[in-house]
């Protein structure tokens, strides 16, 4: 099964566009269709002096220099490295519009690149985030989960203050983000008892109630109960032995109490191969592991290598999905 992938660039004034056209001139074992602005991707096209033809989304080939395009027209012209709070609702729509195309079918699954929070916000509209978008768009409940091709580490909370973390630590929070987790192992990456490492939230997963006892108080009994029904949990593990890469070797993942207890790790075992999944949304969605890149946009010297993971990343996760659902077709 050959996916059918959409690829939104996110915010139009960073090194987005400047990637998708990098994507461009490579041949993939999916089909790609952006959904985005045709001028800004021409521009950036222009400033890497790289062939691009942009063809209508229905073209049923595409080939190196060539890509299909579903057109969201900017409102206002767009400038490398200067956000414009105008062009919130194009880049909003960029998203939902892509999104509903796997909601109903028409996609395997979708690549998103980053967009600027402040800028949307800016543009008079709410906006928490790409994941938090998504998931009310499709009504799921979500877990963040970050991949290289060394480890995959996913986060029972993700952007909170480390004074609020504790707090949010509850057995019932646990339990969620671990069935969401224990699914997406099953579903989308093909592995039919994973094993998954817990990490404790305290120095030494709390050294025996010495140091915390959220591990005794909280984690402990919550993942007794889960082993009691079958799921393989290992844990609670002291953060900073987990990551030895002879335990690693019995995980298929690893889930860390917060977000920098565990992603400083995964990004300085691989950071170019990083992408972000976002678990339990009725499509793979993949996205880059860095930011807008503002700062670059317009140089030519934004490095692709995240976004082909992602692309990468995400036609294996379609694939999965597709097997493990014979008989589907798209509409």
């Amino acid at each position: 099964m050959r996916p059918r992938l959409a690829l939104v660039p996110g915010e139009p004034a960073g090194v987005g566009p400047e990637l998708c056209i990098l994507a461009a001139q490579r041949r993939w074992d999916a089909d790609l269709v952006a959904f985005g602005d045709r001028d800004t991707l021409l521009l950036a096209a222009t400033t890497l002096a790289l062939p691009i033809t942009l063809l209508p989304a229905s073209a049923e080939t595409a080939g190196p220099g060539e890509l299909r395009l579903v057109d969201i027209p900017n409102a206002t012209p767009v400038q490398p490295g200067i956000p414009a709070p105008g062009n919130a609702a194009a880049v909003v729509s960029a998203l939902l519009t892509a999104a509903q195309g796997c909601l109903d079918g028409r996609f395997d699954g979708i690549v998103t690149r980053p967009v600027h929070k402040a800028t949307i916000n800016g543009g008079g509209i709410a906006y928490s985030g790409t994941t938090e978008l998504l998931a009310g768009q499709a009504g799921s409940d979500v877990v963040m989960m970050l991949s290289n091709p060394t480890l995959r580490v996913a986060l029972a909370t993700t952007h909170l203050p480390l004074r609020e973390v504790p707090d949010a630590i509850t057995a019932a929070g646990l339990e969620r983000v671990l069935r969401i987790v224990a699914s997406g192992l099953r579903h989308d990456f093909g592995i039919a008892d994973p094993t998954i490492a817990v990490l404790g939230l305290n120095p030494h997963a709390g050294e025996s109630g010495h140091l915390g006892h959220e591990e005794s108080e909280i984690i402990e009994p919550l993942l007794q109960r889960l082993r009691a029904e079958g799921m393989r949990l290992v844990g609670p593990l002291p953060a900073d032995t987990a990551f030895l890469p002879g335990k690693l070797k019995g995980f298929d993942a690893v889930l860390a109490m917060y977000h920098d207890q565990g992603l400083p790790v995964l990004k300085y075992s691989g950071f170019e191969q990083a992408v972000n999944i976002t678990l339990g949304l009725p499509y793979p969605r993949v996205a880059v592991d860095h930011g807008t890149a503002l700062d670059l946009a317009g140089s030519g010297r934004a490095d692709p290598s995240s976004l082909f993971a992602a692309i990468s990343h995400c036609t294996l996760l379609a694939r999965q999905r597709r097997a493990a659902q014979p008989g589907t077709a798209r509409p």
